[in-house]
């Protein structure tokens, strides 16, 4: 099979041989036209300018002579400089003459100007009047006359030549039209065989792009050969769009195998939540509160309890805003101060504008648990958690701050390598990292700073929104 070209070349191609043939065609029209132009101006200047000649030759000699002769008032002496002038002039005519015929009327015609110029000098060096008069009679007049014959010769063998070159000029654009006129119509077929070709090769493979696509819309995924096709654009485009399926597969296979992580991350997230250790632990509080006659503090404990599990819940939606995210910290964070109050203050300082931003649910409660449990809880005396928020370079950064234990640089490590590679240390921590990451991209999740026996910072970095997202 011969290699593809690209339409841009069968088109460069065609638009060539089309040029390429107007050149040829008007570079001979314009050689041949040229050469007639060239040789026909010649042949118009020489009876121009012969014609002008012969009609103020004779008539000016012979009256400037008649008045030399009798010696009139009007006498200007002898017309030695029309004579010269004429001699030029028929020998520019001489020069650019090439007709036999012509060469010889105007080589006689400077033969009669020598002689004439001859007889005028005698007359100069004649004295006596009447043999004046019969030169002037028997030479001048006679060979004005002769001069004036000869010019009409010439300008009547000009003439003909003149009609000769017009109609062969009329009969090469006549030949020069036929021929054009053949080649074109032959040009014509060739033109319209090879487009014809080019369409086909072209709208063949276009139609079955087109039905590919509609298969594609229909649901069909199947990756398949590309079209075969001799131009290069239609091939690439077939191979381009059987690339592009092989890849909407391997990204529905990624997104899905990212779902079905992400799924199984909530499900543990959410028994992580239903411990059994913190709702028995709850209640124990509960009773002991009823016990202790504060039915008051009781009643907000259930009521927190309750918009604890409310918000692990939220009405199955994946995705929820952070005051959503917030009351639900808060309602943890309320209950475990009823429990360790002795132990435990925390700060809520959450920016109003960004409460309306998007995240996975169950991203700061579980931070915010490890604060207390792995932190808080590992030290002696009072400790505080702090949740905070700002914005930094587009990005929205969440942070939970404790002034717990703290951890040691190889435990930090460890956890890092966790949280990159997946493992499963520090559960709570990792499985946040991962949802994050599988919603926002592999640039955002978490950040941990810890020393040891000063506490621990979790920054949670997540994309601001812009446009309609922000609304």
């Amino acid at each position: 099979m011969r290699p593809p070209k690209s339409i841009q070349s069968r088109m460069r191609r065609l638009a060539v041989v089309f040029c390429g043939f107007l050149a040829a065609v008007l570079t001979v029209t314009m050689a041949l036209v040229f050469l007639y132009n060239s040789q026909y101006e010649k042949l118009l200047y020489n009876v121009t300018t012969a014609s002008e000649f012969n009609q103020d030759f004779k008539a000016n000699i012979d009256l400037k002579m008649y008045y030399y002769v009798i010696e009139s008032q009007y006498s200007e002496g002898l017309p030695i400089q029309e004579l010269e002038a004429a001699q030029k002039l028929a020998g520019d005519l001489l020069a650019t003459t090439n007709q036999k015929d012509s060469l010889r009327a105007i080589t006689s015609v400077l033969d009669l100007c020598e002689n004439l110029e001859e007889k005028i000098y005698q007359i100069e060096r004649t004295q006596s009047y009447d043999d004046r008069q019969m030169q002037l009679e028997n030479n001048i007049y006679v060979l004005t006359a002769l001069i004036q014959e000869y010019m009409y010769n010439y300008l009547y063998c000009e003439s003909v030549h003149l009609n000769q070159i017009q109609q062969q000029i009329a009969w090469q654009i006549w030949t020069e039209l036929l021929v054009v006129l053949g080649l074109s119509i032959t040009l014509a077929l060739l033109m319209v065989r090879y487009s014809v070709r080019l369409s086909r090769s072209v709208a063949q493979p276009i139609v079955e792009l087109s039905r590919r696509a509609e298969d594609v819309i229909g649901g069909d995924l199947t990756v398949r050969e590309p079209v075969q096709s001799e131009t290069v654009e239609i091939r690439t485009l077939s191979e381009g769009m059987e690339q592009m399926i092989a890849r909407i597969n391997a990204q529905i296979q990624e997104i899905t195998q990212k779902q079905t992580s992400l799924r199984r991350t909530e499900l543990a997230l959410l028994q992580a939540q239903i411990n059994p250790h913190f709702l028995y632990n709850t209640m124990d509080t509960i009773i002991w509160l009823i016990e202790a006659d504060r039915p008051q503090a009781a009643v907000e404990m259930v009521s927190n309890l309750s918009d604890f599990f409310r918000h692990c819940l939220s009405k199955g939606e994946d995705v929820i805003n952070l005051a959503e995210e917030e009351r639900h910290v808060r309602s943890y964070l309320q209950i475990q101060h009823a429990r360790y109050k002795d132990i435990l203050d925390y700060e809520i300082c959450i920016d109003p504008a960004l409460r309306h931003v998007m995240l996975p649910k169950l991203t700061l409660q579980p931070l915010v648990e490890n604060a207390l449990y792995h932190g808080i809880k590992c030290k002696r005396g009072k400790g505080r958690i702090r949740v905070t928020s700002h914005t930094e370079e587009g990005d929205i950064l969440l942070q939970i701050t404790d002034d717990g234990a703290g951890m040691s640089p190889g435990r930090l490590e460890e956890l890092r390598q966790a949280m990159d590679t997946g493992e499963r240390v520090g559960f709570g921590l990792v499985t946040v990292h991962e949802r994050l990451r599988l919603f926002f991209g592999g640039s955002y999740g978490l950040d941990i700073v810890s020393r040891e026996g000063e506490g621990t910072t979790v920054t949670v970095r997540i994309p601001y929104p812009s446009g309609e997202e922000a609304v």
